[in-house]
């Protein structure tokens, strides 16, 4: 490494050819990071063009250069390729016929936007494409041109896609991704073909529109009224029309394949909508613009967060802490969001219904607008959510259209397995995928019956997603004894039975939320139960209605045992879903001793609802009776946490599930509890938890993993209330997937709660 803490070798001898504004700003951005004198490297550059290069040298970008190669390639230890793309390969048949004058470990990079045809020149050019041959391409760029308009910050936050080949040398990789780094680039990787396409789509398709766009207007009469009132929308989408020409008709040229496939399929939409505005298609016309509008608040939303995540399959680039101090009250009246499970099926249900479904109290947390979004690809028009309000313009149970690809779900366990349900009895074939911690839960307890079916389901190694569906199958209803208490597997066959000829009947060992079902009936679906098992008949249909969400009484809980463990605590939670399958965890806290009451209670839309006004009392642990441990399933984290400040032992048995939520909640809760100092004792199906009492601190501070499992995460911010000294929690992000609000609520009941953001930890760095 070089002095200046530079990750290139040190006295790096780096060559640049074409000093434009690419090669320009690269060199600058290189200067601004300390390449040069102090590590002992050099910076050269060469350019057809002298003046430029003369230009370079007089801004001080780099040390020397000439007009070709053969002036600067003497020693050279990193070339990097700057030039339009249809002049790679003249370029690279000149690097061959000099690469016996550069050093012996050279490594070559690009930064062309066309990966194919680069590579088909450089094995023309070199036999082969070399190992140290790293290509590359950086999303950035400015319709200034020249060295004059080099900018050291151009690449900064942006990303730069590298495209290495399996036989790629791992240490030239290493180099490529150090000299981008250097310039504050987020690095990414991708494959050749799909760099080509998805740049095809999101870069190249829009210039050429631009282009043709504002060609087509320059060339009417009235061109100077229509540039003259042009409004801020026009100038900004033609903004790349002013882009360099000769460098995007090499573009074009190089990527043609996948730029008419791109536009194939970009006409192809033009044209529907050609004919909506014709006819006067109000709908279609709604749908497509409601779709796209919420699609690029959706996909925005998540690329902040992360650096390619749905369709491009990264990693997040940064990491959430919480840090929490200890002590404080909680008081005050709150109305957490709404309920999660209701907000999913509402949507569900409102698009396979006739008629239009008006929602309010929606949950507008990353699951649901992935549910939402999901539906708006398969066709349906969905207007919202603002303020909570959501309206569902149904399409029937046969009216969902194929999506144009894989159909992402986020986080979202719930959606992917009523939608596995649903999409079985679809005539089209669907692909389920999510983020990288859905990735690792199982499938295959809703995929096996839907297979008994008749369903046609791939899953990947372990049946975990993505989940493959074949559509146009022959679905048949069955009586299924499911072998572990879930809800979710129970929706899903329920959905998937709607499509089946027959009867479909589910047996649950245990109860578990009856959220479909009553939806389904609200919506003119018969559903029966009997005890423990509920059936349906086939080839139904679904009648549009009203639907108010409740508020989440799984969100809630966070907030009931906040106040239920904190001296002091006064807090009244407002309009709270109080299902009978969901309130295993009032049951819980009452049995535990806990100051908890029901008021206002009434029924909404068939749910029953409640204020929930909560005090502190000393708590004592108990044994969990197992038949509520269904009806608790997902309040467990925050549970152990009023277990760890009751007076004595807390013993949970029977909540095996736990163990195949976002995350193993038993080892994670049980990892973090002893990080604290809190005695605990684990097993294969629950965990013993030993509290204190008092009303002290009963626990120390500390740092905990949440891995990446929302529920665990606000679980020990809450913790953190009773703790003797703060503790912070790793890997936060995924709280407002389930709880969009949740830190500023706690600030407001008396959290002292900060945020911390640092960068992830690279894979394999």
């Amino acid at each position: 490494m070089g002095s200046s803490g530079s990750p290139l070798p040190s006295s790096s001898r780096i060559v640049i050819v074409g000093l434009g504004l690419i090669g320009g700003s690269l060199a600058a951005a290189l200067r601004q990071a300390g390449v040069g004198q102090a590590d002992g490297s050099t910076l050269l550059a060469c350019d057809c063009d002298e003046r430029e290069v003369a230009l370079g040298v007089k801004m001080g970008l780099i040390d020397a250069g000439g007009p070709s190669l053969e002036s600067v390639i003497d020693g050279a230890t990193l070339v990097i390729l700057a030039v339009p793309v249809m002049a790679m390969g003249k370029v690279m048949a000149e690097l061959q016929a000099l690469r016996h004058r550069a050093a012996d470990d050279l490594v070559i990079t690009d930064v062309g936007s066309t990966k194919g045809a680069i590579a088909e020149a450089a094995v023309a050019a070199f036999g082969e494409l070399p190992p140290r041959f790293v290509l590359g391409h950086p999303i950035a760029g400015s319709e200034k041109s020249g060295v004059a308009a080099a900018n050291p910050d151009l690449y900064q936050a942006h990303k730069v896609i590298l495209t290495p080949m399996a036989d790629t040398d791992h240490e030239a990789l290493m180099r490529v991704r150090s000299l981008w780094q250097l310039t504050g680039a987020e690095v990414l990787e991708m494959d050749i073909a799909r760099h080509d396409q998805v740049l095809a789509r999101t870069s190249h398709l829009p210039h050429l529109l631009a282009f043709s766009l504002v060609d087509t207007l320059a060339r009417q009469d009235e061109r100077l009224e229509i540039f003259r009132y042009a409004a801020g929308g026009f100038r900004d989408f033609t903004r790349i029309a002013g882009s360099d020409p000769v460098m995007w008709r090499d573009v074009f040229q190089a990527n043609r394949g996948a730029v008419l496939e791109a536009l194939d399929d970009f006409e192809a939409g033009l044209a529907q909508l050609r004919e909506a505005v014709e006819r006067g298609d109000g709908d279609h016309l709604l749908g497509t613009f409601d779709r796209a509008s919420h699609a690029r608040h959706y996909f925005d939303t998540l690329l902040n967060q992360t650096s390619y995540q749905a369709e491009y399959q990264m990693q997040e680039t940064a990491m959430l802490r919480y840090r929490v101090a200890p002590g404080g009250s909680v008081t005050g009246r709150i109305r957490v969001p709404g309920d999660k499970s209701v907000s999913h099926r509402s949507i569900m249900l409102g698009a396979l219904s006739e008629g239009v479904t008006e929602v309010s109290g929606f949950l507008e947390g990353e699951d649901s607008l992935a549910t939402l979004q999901a539906f708006r690809e398969m066709g349906v028009a969905i207007e919202g959510p603002h303020h909570g309000r959501v309206t569902i313009h149904g399409v029937g149970m046969h009216g969902l259209k194929k999506p144009a690809g894989p159909l992402y779900v986020g986080n979202a366990g719930t959606a992917m397995r009523l939608f596995a349900g649903l999409l079985a009895g679809q005539a089209f074939d669907t692909e389920l995928t999510g983020d990288t911690s859905l990735t690792r839960r199982p499938m295959g307890r809703v995929a096996d019956p839907l297979r008994q079916m008749g369903a046609v389901i791939d899953t990947a190694e372990g049946g975990r997603p993505p989940l493959k569906i074949k559509g146009g199958q022959a679905l048949k209803g069955i009586h299924y004894d499911m072998p572990m208490a879930s809800a979710q597997v129970k929706s899903c066959l329920l959905l998937a039975g709607m499509f089946a000829e027959g009867e479909t009947r589910v047996r649950e060992p245990a109860p578990t939320r009856d959220h479909t079902e009553r939806m389904l009936n609200g919506f003119g679906y018969d559903v029966q139960r009997d005890g423990d098992t509920c059936w349906l008949q086939g080839g139904g249909h679904l009648t549009a209605g009203p639907i108010d969400v409740p508020s989440d009484i799984s969100s809630a809980t966070f907030f009931l045992v906040a106040a239920a463990i904190t001296p002091g605590s006064d807090l009244v939670l407002e309009h709270v879903g109080i299902n009978p399958t969901r309130i295993g965890v009032i049951n819980i806290l009452l049995a535990m001793g806990a100051d908890l009451r029901l008021d206002n209670q009434r029924e909404v839309g068939g749910e029953p609802v409640a204020d929930l006004h909560i005090r502190y009392r000393p708590l004592s642990g108990i044994d969990i009776p197992v038949d509520q441990v269904p009806l608790a399933i997902d309040e467990f984290p925050a549970l152990f946490i009023a277990a760890a400040n009751a007076q004595g032992v807390t013993r949970l048995r029977g909540a095996e599930e736990l163990r195949v939520k976002e995350s193993d909640r038993l080892q994670s809760m049980a990892d973090g509890m002893s990080a604290l100092g809190i005695e605990n004792t684990l097993y294969d199906d629950g965990i013993d938890i030993v509290g204190k009492g008092g009303d002290g601190a009963n626990y120390a501070g500390g740092t905990v993993e949440s891995h990446e499992d929302h529920r665990i995460a606000m679980a020990f911010t809450i913790a953190a209330l009773r703790a003797s000294a703060p503790i912070e929690v790793n890997d936060c992000a995924n709280v407002a997937t389930s709880f969009p609000g949740f830190v500023e609520l706690a600030r407001g009941v008396g959290l002292q709660l900060d945020e911390l953001r640092e960068e992830a930890r690279e894979e394999g760095a």
